[in-house]
C-alpha cells in the first residue's frame, strides 16, 4: 500500500546556511533555504545536527528527507507573528485555525525521521500571545500554530521522531496518500486543543508503533472537508493517554470513514473516552473494525454516535450536508477498566445512540470486558437521555448520568453484543443493557455479575425483534427482560439465571 521512494544521496547540514543551534537565534530563514537548495537538486536530505534550532514557519518541498540527529531539536518560535497559515480551515468548534511551524503542501515523497524532536513550546507562545491578545481564549487559542501539518501531500513518511508540546494540534495530515508514520513519540500537553496524530481526508495510510500522551485526543481521524474520505488506514501497536479521547472519529465528519482497522492498542488514564465513533456533520462511517485493545483507568470506555450537528468547516468550498450514516462497524476483544471517577456518574460501560429516524446499523460488540465502579439506583434507572440531536457529540452531552451501566444503546438497527462480560465493585440496580429504539437486536453469551434491587438485568423499550440467549446472571432481578412501550417479537433462548424471578416483565404499551 505504501511506495518506497529512493530519493538522490544529498545531505545538506543546515548549518552551511548559517543555521545557529543555540536556540535563540530565529533559523527560519537558513532552513528554508536548505530545504529550497536541497529540492532543486533533486531531492536528498536536509540534517538537522544536535542543537536547538529557532525558527518559525518552514515549508518541506518535493523529495525532500528532514533528518534530525540524536539531541537535534527543532524550537518554534514563541513570537506568534514567525507563523504563516497556508492552508485555512475552520475546526469543529468553528475556529479559524490552520497556523504550523513544519508544513508540506501539494508535495511528494517526503519524509521526517530521525533521533531528534521538534518542539513547539506551547506554554511559552501563549504566555507570549496573551500578553497582547485580549480576545477570549475560545477565540484566539485557533491563532496559535500545529507543530506539523501534511496538506494534499503523496507519499509520506514520519519516522523515529518525537514531537513535544504543541501549541495546537499536534500533527495535522489532510488530504493525503501513502502516508506511513511509525515508531513516533508524542507528548504533547499544556495548552488547549493538543491532539496527537490527526488524520482527515486521507487514504491508504499506516500508523504503528507510536506513543502518544496528548492534552486533547490522541488519535483522531477527520473530515474537515467533503472532498475526500479517511479511506483504506490501518493501525496497530498503539500505546495512549489522553485528557480527551484515545481513539477517536470525528467531530468534523463531512467525507466517510471506511476501511479503517485499529488492532493492538493500549490505552491507559484517559479522561473522555478510550473509543469514540462520531459522526454528525452528514459523513458515511462504515467498514470500521477495531480489536485487541486494553484500557486501563478510562472514562467511559466506548462513545458512538449518529448525529444531525451539519457544520462547514471550509468556508466557500463546502455546503451543509444532510444527515449521514455509521453502519458495518465491529469492536471486538476488549479489556476495559472504567474510571470511577467518570464524566457520568454514576459510570457507564458504553453508550451508543443515533437520531430519531437515523439508526446506527449493523454493529457489533464481540468479546468485551469491562470493570466499572458501580452504585446505580432505581432512580437512575429512569434517568431520560437528551437527544441533542445537533449538539457537539461529547460523552457529557448525554449526561448526567446513563440509565444502564453496561451498555446504553438507542435507535440502533442490527445490534449484536456477544460474549460481553461486566464486573462490578459495588451493587449496580441499573439494568445491564438497555436498547430504546431498537430493531433486530440480539444478545448472547453474555456474563452479569451479581446484583440485586434491580428491576430488570436488560430493558428493551420500543423493540422489534430481538433474541436473548446464552446470557448467564450471578445476582438477582424481578427479570431478565423488561419489555416497555411498543416492543415486539422479543425471544428468548436458554439462559442461566438462577435468582431471577421471571423470565420477560412485560409493561403495558404507553
Amino acid at each position: 500500500m505504501i511506495r518506497v521512494n529512493a530519493l538522490p544521496v544529498i545531505d545538506i547540514d543546515i548549518t552551511r546556511y548559517g543555521a545557529v543551534g543555540d536556540g535563540k537565534v530565529l533559523n527560519t530563514i537558513a532552513i528554508q533555504k536548505a530545504i529550497d537548495d536541497c529540492h532543486r537538486q533533486g531531492g536528498g536530505k536536509v540534517v538537522f545536527p544536535a542543537g536547538a534550532w529557532l525558527s518559525g514557519t518552514i515549508v518541506l518541498k518535493d523529495n525532500v528527507t528532514l533528518r534530525f540527529n540524536k539531541d537535534a531539536r527543532l524550537l518554534g518560535s514563541t513570537n506568534i507573528n514567525d507563523y504563516q497559515n497556508i492552508d485555512p480551515f475552520t475546526d469543529g468548534l468553528g475556529i479559524d485555525v490552520g497556523w504550523a511551524l513544519l508544513v508540506a503542501v501539494d508535495a511528494k515523497h517526503i519524509v521526517i525521521e530521525g533521533e531528534g524532536a521538534i518542539d513547539g513550546q506551547g506554554a511559552r507562545l501563549k504566555e507570549q500571545q496573551i500578553a497582547t491578545d485580549t480576545r477570549p481564549e475560545s477565540e484566539r487559542w485557533g491563532r496559535r500554530p500545529f507543530l506539523v501539518r501534511i496538506v494534499r501531500c503523496e507519499d509520506v513518511t514520519v519516522k523515529g521522531i518525537t514531537l513535544n508540546y504543541a501549541a495546537a494540534w499536534t500533527s495535522h495530515y489532510f488530504q493525503s496518500k501513502n502516508v506511513h508514520i511509525e515508531n513516533v513519540k508524542i507528548v504533547s500537553h499544556g495548552v488547549a486543543h493538543n491532539d496527537g496524530i490527526d488524520i482527515d481526508g486521507c487514504q491508504n495510510v499506516q500508523i504503528k508503533n507510536c506513543d502518544i500522551i496528548s492534552g486533547d485526543d490522541a488519535l483522531c481521524f477527520k473530515t474537515t472537508s467533503s472532498k475526500m474520505a479517511c479511506r483504506n488506514i490501518v493501525v496497530t501497536g498503539m500505546r495512549l493517554k489522553s485528557n480527551q479521547g484515545a481513539i477517536k472519529m470525528g467531530t468534523e465528519s463531512m467525507a466517510p470513514f471506511e476501511n479503517i482497522t485499529i488492532s493492538d492498542c493500549y490505552i491507559y488514564d484517559t479522561k473522555n473516552g478510550g473509543i469514540k465513533l462520531l459522526t454528525v456533520d452528514g459523513a458515511h462511517l462504515r467498514n470500521v473494525h477495531i480489536s485487541n485493545v486494553k484500557m486501563v483507568d478510562v472514562r467511559t470506555p466506548m462513545l458512538i454516535r449518529l448525529g444531525s450537528r451539519l457544520s462547514v468547516f471550509r468556508k466557500g468550498k463546502d455546503v451543509q450536508q444532510s444527515t449521514g450514516t455509521l453502519e458495518n462497524v465491529v469492536i471486538k476483544n476488549v479489556k476495559a477498566k472504567a474510571s470511577a471517577n467518570a464524566q457520568l456518574t454514576p459510570p457507564s460501560g458504553i453508550l451508543i445512540t443515533g437520531v430519531p429516524g437515523h439508526y446506527i446499523t449493523n454493529l457489533t460488540l464481540e468479546n468485551i470486558e469491562i470493570d466499572l465502579a458501580g452504585g446505580g439506583t432505581p432512580e437512575h434507572a429512569r434517568q431520560h437521555v437528551p437527544e441533542a440531536v445537533d449538539k457537539y457529540p461529547e460523552v457529557k452531552t448525554f449526561g448526567p448520568r446513563a440509565p444502564a451501566y453496561g451498555v446504553w444503546a438507542r435507535h440502533v438497527k442490527g445490534l449484536t453484543l456477544a460474549n460481553i462480560t461486566l464486573r462490578l465493585d459495588s451493587n449496580d440496580r441499573r439494568p445491564a443493557f438497555i436498547c430504546e429504539d431498537g430493531k433486530d437486536v440480539v444478545i448472547s453469551g453474555c456474563n452479569i455479575p451479581e446484583t440485586s434491587g434491580a428491576a430488570a438485568i436488560i430493558r428493551l423499550e420500543n423493540v422489534e425483534r430481538a433474541h436473548i440467549s446464552k446470557v448467564k446472571v450471578k445476582g438477582t432481578a424481578d427479570a431478565l427482560v423488561g419489555v416497555e412501550g411498543n416492543s415486539s417479537d422479543i425471544k428468548l433462548g436458554k439462559n442461566n439465571t438462577p435468582g431471577i424471578r421471571k423470565k420477560i416483565q412485560s409493561a403495558p404499551p404507553l
